[in-house]
């Protein structure tokens, strides 16, 4: 006969650990910084030059607010380790402010050196405040925002108002260019092949970058819904997102997101190709194999550019950046070593490039190109820092993602899908950086930093239990879990 015992071999079943409100606040909260890093050009439009640097101001006091006193209370092991900031990236930052003092356009460079400085901070709090299963969640609900409120502007836009709308809501006499509009309503004006939607940041491009993001945390979402068995309900919702990322995406039409989303795509075939093999020499052909194809891909792309770019749509000189990336590098070569000084974005109205490059009657705030750009700003010296911030970040969110989570003796735990993340967006950025300068400024400058910096501080990411897909207490910092159920290893 069974008989009770009194010495149990497994702990007793107890209700898991609340969340505590002040957390459930930050975390509000750090959405909220995402979305407003992610759609600053939302926040331009509706409010203006004036309110959106306003906005953005008070954003990044309220998070150095936030994050001092929480800096100045852990003792100990929770204590900050400093010696794990992005070196790189700071590095990059400093000589962004020291260029002040050979710059040409001096305040230019302290207007945006400020807004450098906040982005920068920005990544590294979120790195610092959140876990990983926090950080991914946060960011797919900023996502979410961004997809859905794209959705719902264009549709009221084209049902309601039933005409173009200007940014801040502006009137304009005539007939302005077609750039000038913050949305022109064509959602519903064909399925997938009609007139270009710009969502809620007014910008076809920069909407289609952000639908490829969404499209990656998505889907990395939806599989660690998978693994954890989620009920129907909730993975068929992560499916209807990602459906209306997809179809939004289409619709946007920007050939440089298309090259990213398969860029990415590339990507997580060879990670998830990396992740089943077992043996140092299975790595090595993959390496071999793949560094041959990227190779040959390379030598296609070069014999074949007119035919590439027509098929995407575009004319040989990517639609006038050919003439954008003369102009500058005629101008870069004047200081090519340190360059003319700091200023991603350019400021449109300082006279050194008030009515310098103009598109559609409009002055050019980039040089369509993050290499070109550092290089105008910053010199070779600026391309160098740049290529070791990127080169460091490639290096990390690669072993991150291929490697198994060890922290004992163990070396079987199963891979979490949300180590994909940090690289395939880190790759699509890189993609981008191609045709545009938004790796280096703003919003792709907080998620390089904020990534590269959560790496270095929580470098083992722990299987995608459903502690991890909530953000419970257990799950922070990357803290492992040695009795956590087990899952069936992600392949």
């Amino acid at each position: 006969m069974a008989r009770l015992s009194r010495h149990p071999v497994a702990e007793p079943v107890r209700a898991p650990e609340r969340e505590a409100s002040s957390h459930l606040a930050l975390r509000a909260y750090a959405t909220f910084v995402m979305f407003s890093a992610l759609a600053y050009s939302w926040w331009y439009n509706l409010l203006g030059a004036v309110g959106a640097s306003i906005l953005v101001a008070a954003v990044v006091v309220a998070t150095l607010a936030i994050w001092i006193p929480s800096l100045a209370r852990r003792r100990g092991p929770r204590a900050f380790e400093w010696r794990r900031l992005p070196w790189a990236a700071l590095a990059y930052a400093t000589l962004a402010l020291a260029s002040l003092a050979w710059s040409q356009w001096p305040a230019a460079t302290a207007i945006t050196w400020f807004v450098l400085a906040g982005f920068t901070v920005q990544g590294i709090f979120l790195a610092d405040m959140l876990s990983w299963g926090e950080l991914i969640r946060g960011l797919e609900v900023a996502l979410r925002w961004i997809v859905g409120g794209s959705f719902v502007f264009e549709a009221w836009v084209a049902l309601v108002v039933r005409h173009p709308i200007m940014p801040n809501f502006f009137a304009v006499e005539g007939e302005p260019d077609p750039h000038w509009y913050w949305v022109r309503g064509h959602l519903f004006d064909s399925f997938l092949l009609g007139d270009r939607i710009q969502g809620i940041v007014g910008n076809a491009n920069l909407l289609g970058m952000l639908l490829v993001i969404a499209l990656i945390v998505f889907g990395v979402r939806l599989r660690v819904g998978i693994v954890n068995r989620l009920p129907g309900e909730i993975l068929a919702a992560r499916i209807a997102w990602i459906a209306l990322a997809a179809w939004l995406l289409v619709r946007a039409g920007s050939a440089t997101t298309f090259v990213a989303a398969a860029v990415a795509a590339g990507v997580l075939a060879i990670a998830l190709l990396m992740r089943r093999q077992t043996t140092p020499h299975g790595r090595t052909v993959v390496y071999s194999v793949f560094t041959a194809l990227a190779l040959v891909l390379v030598v296609v792309v070069i014999v074949g550019y007119d035919r590439i770019v027509a098929m995407l749509g575009r004319s040989e000189g990517l639609t006038g950046r050919d003439d954008i990336w003369r102009d500058v590098l005629g101008r870069a070569a004047e200081h090519p070593i340190l360059g003319g000084g700091f200023s991603s974005p350019w400021v449109p109205w300082d006279p050194a490039f008030a009515g310098w490059i103009v598109d559609h009657d409009i002055t050019v705030f980039q040089a369509h190109n993050m290499w070109i750009d550092a290089f105008f700003q910053l010199g070779a010296l600026g391309v160098v820092v740049v290529a070791a911030v990127y080169g460091s970040a490639v290096w990390r969110t690669w072993f991150f993602a291929v490697d198994r989570p060890r922290w004992d003796a163990f070396a079987d735990r199963p891979f979490s899908p949300l180590a994909l993340a940090p690289l395939l967006i880190l790759w699509a950025l890189l993609a981008q950086g191609l045709t545009e300068s938004n790796p280096i400024m703003l919003w792709g400058w907080m998620l390089v930093v904020m990534f590269t910096t959560k790496i270095k501080l929580s470098p083992v990411l722990t299987h995608p239990d459903r502690h991890a897909e909530i953000g419970t207490p257990g799950a922070r910092r990357g803290a492992p879990r040695t009795a956590s159920p087990a899952v069936a290893p992600e392949s």
